[in-house]
């Protein structure tokens, strides 16, 4: 204990005297820790203010397995939610590591096709959902005439994070070693087998990381749903049916002002919705770690 003590007040002095040399380093050391704060400190605002206005509201009759007017429950907007998402990423999540895979591993270094791309990813990455949206509507509401419906909203989704997903996944395979695929080349594997057996596990934290962005942008939105999949506060019989998710559910009690306390505890149980399937990600993503 005494010489870690003793190391932790030699690294202390050694930055006091490389402050005084470089003062300009201190400021942005000063600044850096202060934006780190505000940063924490707003989270735990947010967080507290939502358990301290929700969790006194949460009743029964919010998670009654039909909505009506008297218990505004969150029931059926819960369910859609678990739908769309697992929908959205069935759909995006194999487009996007295929089309990293095709960058990384078999298109050239350097040529016009793979810049092309990444330009359109980034581009595509910065449009307002509220676009998707109503591209969404034009195309799967209006023109092929489905309606509002839970394939439309997930296909529309699954658009908007198809970026994400292709930009993460590509530089999680970057960060895998050239020589984890030199020595696979080495022991007689093929290509396909390189890809499947040694670069994606390795890469499989990286890509569960953009993964879990993923979610949390679908469970998160509500402006290109409302668009596309509707506002009916029911579970939808089939995938070309209406149905609200809790993002959705909660805009729509917000509107019309007269369910505020249930809104606040829709926000509790979207908050806790999205910290548990973060944590299960995380999990998923360490055994994947240890296991490779």
């Amino acid at each position: 204990m005494d010489g870690i003590k003793g190391v932790n007040q030699t690294t202390i002095k050694q930055r006091l005297i490389s402050y005084k040399r470089h003062p300009g380093s201190a400021v942005m050391a000063f600044f850096v820790l202060l934006s780190a704060l505000i940063t924490v400190g707003v989270l735990l605002f947010l967080i507290a203010y939502i358990l301290i206005k929700g969790i006194p509201n949460i009743t029964p009759s919010l998670f009654a397995w039909e909505y009506n007017s008297e218990n505004a429950s969150m029931m059926p907007a819960l369910i859609n939610t678990v739908l769309i998402t697992v929908l959205t990423l069935l759909i995006a999540v194999p487009v996007g590591v295929c089309s990293a895979i095709y960058l990384v591993e078999y298109a050239k270094r350097g040529s016009k096709l793979v810049a092309a791309v990444r330009v359109t990813t980034e581009t595509l990455s910065g449009i307002p959902s509220i676009v998707y949206g109503l591209f969404g509507f034009l195309l799967f509401v209006i023109a092929l005439k489905w309606s509002y419906s839970l394939l439309g909203g997930s296909l529309t989704l699954a658009i908007m994070i198809l970026p994400l997903i292709m930009r993460t996944t590509e530089e999680a395979l970057k960060s895998v070693p050239d020589s984890y695929r030199e020595g696979s080349f080495g022991l007689g594997a093929g290509k396909l087998r390189t890809i499947f057996s040694i670069i994606l596990p390795a890469a499989m934290p990286g890509i569960l990381s953009g993964v879990i962005l993923a979610i949390g942008r679908i469970v998160g939105e509500s402006a290109a749903l409302i668009f596309t999949a509707g506002t009916a506060p029911v579970v939808p019989e089939g995938l070309f049916r209406s149905g609200r998710t809790l993002a959705v559910h909660m805009y729509a009690l917000l509107s019309e002002g007269l369910y505020m306390e249930e809104a606040y505890g829709t926000a509790v149980v979207l908050l806790v919705l999205v910290a548990l399937i973060n944590g299960l990600s995380s999990l998923i993503a360490k055994k994947l770690t240890k296991g490779s």
